[in-house]
């Protein structure tokens, strides 16, 4: 059986594939797997690709999950913050290559990459917790905060609005759309011009840029861990 997350190395990069289900569902283990997989690129000092399977990078979290109980709700969301907070001030550059539609925390994960690149077609990207009756939690928001364009945070984050891959440029959510038979080759591309920085230099300076948001999403994770999480589906 293909393991739900996929973790391979080259000479200059490693590329982790999420392969859970029909819509890739970002459950406690897909998150622990990722953990697992980004710890082991950082001791290999290695650029990351991360990908899904044709037509979806992800669905967002694993609805089991979320609707079994507010505790188990809290603790899944919990983990994907952290795992966004992980993302965003990673000791690595991060590439996501979004092999298609991407919603809610899959969402997430394009704003907590370094560089991210979409597919042409008709898929969707966006955050539709509000949509199905999920209040956004507080790191939600201030992840959004961080990466989405001031004119399309309210759009995204309050109206639930969902975007194709070329607006989703404009909205924040990528940084490029590339025909699909060209997805892994650009993303390899772009994991080459990153592992000829100064690493050390681009993690500094990252950790610059995003000082503020990142103490911010700190404290928006200890807030969500009092509040009650429930979801209306």
């Amino acid at each position: 059986m293909e393991p739900i997350v996929k973790y391979q190395s080259t000479e200059n990069y490693v590329i982790i594939t999420l392969n859970n289900g029909k819509v890739n569902a970002i459950s406690s283990l897909v998150i622990d797997g990722l953990n697992d997989c980004l710890d082991k690129a950082s001791k290999e000092n290695k650029v990351v690709i991360i990908t899904g399977k044709s037509g979806f990078f992800s669905a967002g979290y694993d609805l089991k999950e979320m609707t079994s109980s507010s505790e188990s709700a809290k603790e899944l969301v919990t983990k994907g913050s952290q795992l966004s907070l992980k993302m965003l001030s990673f000791s690595q550059p991060i590439i996501i290559a979004c092999s298609g539609h991407a919603i809610a925390k899959g969402a997430f994960l394009l704003l907590s990459a370094d560089y991210r690149i979409g597919v042409e077609g008709s898929f969707k990207i966006g955050l539709n917790e509000v949509q199905i009756g999920m209040t956004m939690h507080n790191a939600g928001i201030a992840i959004a905060n961080a990466r989405l364009s001031n004119v399309y945070l309210n759009r995204s984050v309050n109206n639930a609005e969902m975007y194709a891959p070329k607006n989703a440029i404009t909205a924040g959510f990528l940084d490029l759309v590339v025909p699909e038979s060209d997805l892994l080759s650009k993303a390899f591309e772009v994991a080459t011009m990153f592992s000829n920085l100064n690493k050390k230099a681009h993690l500094q300076t990252k950790l610059k840029v995003r000082a503020l948001h990142l103490e911010s999403i700190k404290k928006a994770i200890a807030l969500d861990l009092k509040a009650d999480f429930s979801i209306g589906i």
